[in-house]
């Protein structure tokens, strides 16, 4: 199925594996890459050494396009757009708009700039500054997001930019596939069903509760870091929004200490990353702490398994997946029914819808 992303990125198949926290390591991104879609690896919480190291094992996993997902607003963002510029990495995306000059020296080198945005003002203003598509989700996607519907804000970006819109959140199978072509975009980004798949690492008793949660067990707070977080409900959730300010405070200050050690970053530093990620917004001291070590938090669960000290960032989406799959398996299977409804609505007839150009042609 050919789109004007597949022919940008150089993938098979019009589908994109997010960057998660702690989650889009060489492992999943190489499976993701040769299932035939683009796996996006997750920088945030590596350092620059692992950064570098991440890249390469990709790299000897897999001969296939892949992308390394920043931060925009991260005090070492050069640092790391300078790794992936040597090391040759195909696409950038960013979890945040990157600046005018940032997407100017990435294009420069020959990397394809893709950032994720929330509002038609954001992708307006990186399409101008010469971004290469851009990924939109909507408020059904897992981790920080709007409140805005992807059913909603998806057509608006289609309709005010002319580079390729992805689609996210709420997507899982190839039915939402066909739907946001319908819509105009070149592609779906699926986060949440790349999680739960056997080729993430993600322990197994961290996807049991994601394949156990309803769709009213994925809630969105502003308890963890005072922006709008959707995740699953969780014992430290429902802690964080039981505690008063005090509470907070010790609690943030006592798992900003544990993030320091692992990342190695100095409390100043973190400071400055945590009040980067205020975005204007009237945050408390125990919120800026906890906005610079929510990947401690992702860490306790996505990586030693304890969900009952950690958030599990989720997608609505958890509360209809039933299964893991692997990613050779899923990307197939959401091929062969995004396939199957284009043809039952081309009609018993034979004829060719009208967006069968879009995808590449009958035989695409």
């Amino acid at each position: 199925m050919e789109t004007a992303l597949t022919r940008l990125v150089g993938v098979r198949h019009p589908l994109v594996q997010t960057g998660m926290g702690w989650v889009a390591g060489p492992r999943l991104v190489s499976a993701t890459a040769d299932a035939g879609a683009l796996g996006i690896l997750a920088s945030a919480t590596m350092t620059l050494d692992q950064l570098r190291d991440a890249v390469r094992e990709v790299k000897s996993r897999t001969d296939r396009p892949f992308g390394v997902n920043l931060r925009a607003d991260a005090g070492d963002a050069g640092d790391r757009v300078r790794i992936i510029v040597d090391e040759g990495v195909r696409v950038a995306s960013f979890a945040l708009a990157p600046s005018r000059e940032l997407i100017a020296g990435l294009k420069e080198a020959g990397v394809i700039v893709v950032p994720s945005v929330g509002a038609r003002r954001h992708a307006e203003k990186v399409a101008g500054w010469g971004a290469d598509a851009v990924i939109v989700q909507g408020g059904e996607g897992g981790g920080h997001t709007g409140e805005v519907a992807t059913s909603v804000l998806l057509p608006q970006v289609v309709d005010a930019v002319d580079i390729p819109v992805v689609a996210a959140g709420g997507f899982h199978d190839g039915r939402g596939l066909v739907a946001a072509l319908a819509y105009g975009a070149a592609g779906v980004a699926m986060g949440t069903r790349f999680l739960l798949t056997s080729d993430s690492t993600v322990p197994d008793a961290v996807k049991a509760r994601y394949l156990a949660a309803t769709v009213k067990d994925v809630t969105v707070t502003t308890a963890v870091d005072g922006l709008p977080h959707r995740m699953l409900r969780s014992e430290l959730v429902d802690s964080l929004e039981r505690a008063g300010r005090a509470g907070a405070l010790v609690q943030a200050v006592r798992r900003a200490a544990g993030f320091r050690r692992i990342s190695g970053l100095s409390w100043s530093r973190m400071i400055r990353d945590g009040l980067a990620m205020r975005h204007g917004r009237d945050l408390t001291w125990s919120q800026v702490l906890l906005a610079a070590n929510t990947p401690m938090l992702l860490r306790a669960s996505m990586v030693d398994g304890r969900t009952d000290l950690g958030v599990m960032a989720s997608g609505q989406v958890a509360g209809v997946i039933e299964d893991l799959p692997s990613c050779a398996d899923l990307v197939e299977r959401v091929m062969a029914q995004a396939h199957a409804v284009l043809d039952a609505l081309a009609g018993p007839d034979g004829a060719e819808p009208p967006w069968t150009e879009a995808c590449g042609g009958p035989d695409g």
